[in-house]
């Protein structure tokens, strides 16, 4: 019992080390966020798809709170290595040494599909989704009168996510090594699936078949590939328990 416990004290010891390295390291990637903010700002502000569109600032807190949440924002994608680092010199203890060698790769990995999510969301998502709702404002004959505060956070619900879904594939590998899914699984629930992918590109986009296309056939093409990337994760995975049962014998 005392073993477990100063086991269990470690654990947590490691665990806190890391998240204060984290939070370091947070701290000085939000002087980068005071630095790059403005410019980011006035990029997402004065888009090819806002030109001729006069945005207002319904309440006085909305560039305030614009200018936090794009600079939390920016340091987030700065230090995302930095989170990945620190959670695989948590989990490696316990993989073997050429385990860990190929999970260290994620962490340029997951940071490229996080820039790839971004940008398709910002590039292709968007500007698709603005036109769209910007061509019906104009047959119903409403004049749009943007918020600045509601402009960018349509931005933000739009491109994150995107961000997010991007790391699909990697995602996946990592579970299936750990035995936490299978290739099998993957197959079996496919339809729902696809369900939830379908109820996700509802609430992110209108209501137009083609944007609902536009999102949902990404996220399909992900999941399959995730199940191909599966079955190459769940083959190191046997091997691996092939490995310990023999060194156990």
């Amino acid at each position: 019992m005392a073993d477990e416990e100063r086991e269990f004290t470690e654990h947590f010891e490691e665990l806190r080390k890391r998240l204060l390295t984290v939070m370091y390291f947070f701290a000085a990637a939000l002087f980068a966020g005071f630095y790059f903010s403005k410019p980011l700002i006035y990029q997402l502000q004065n888009a090819p798809w806002t030109e001729n569109v006069q945005m207002h600032a319904f309440q006085v807190t909305d560039p305030l709170k614009i200018y936090l949440i794009v600079i939390v924002a920016i340091a987030f994608i700065i230090i995302l290595p930095v989170i990945m680092y620190q959670l695989w010199s948590f989990i490696t203890p316990g993989l073997y040494e050429k385990e860990r060698s190929i999970t260290l790769l994620y962490i340029p990995v997951v940071m490229i599909l996080m820039l790839l999510g971004i940008a398709f969301g910002y590039f292709v998502v968007v500007p698709y989704i603005i036109k769209f709702t910007f061509d019906l404002s104009v047959e119903m004959g409403i004049e749009t009168t943007i918020g600045i505060n509601q402009y960018f956070g349509f931005l933000f619900r739009t491109i994150l996510p995107f961000g997010f879904i991007f790391q699909m594939p990697v995602l996946t590998l990592f579970l299936t090594q750990l035995g936490i899914i299978t290739p099998m699984f993957l197959k079996k629930n496919r339809k729902y699936a696809y369900f939830i992918m379908f109820v996700l590109a509802a609430i992110i986009a209108p209501p137009d078949i083609m944007t609902h296309l536009l999102l949902t056939v990404p996220m399909i093409i992900l999941y399959e590939i995730s199940i191909h990337i599966s079955k190459i994760g769940y083959r190191r995975y046997l091997k691996a328990e092939q490995q310990q049962l023999e060194d156990e014998l």
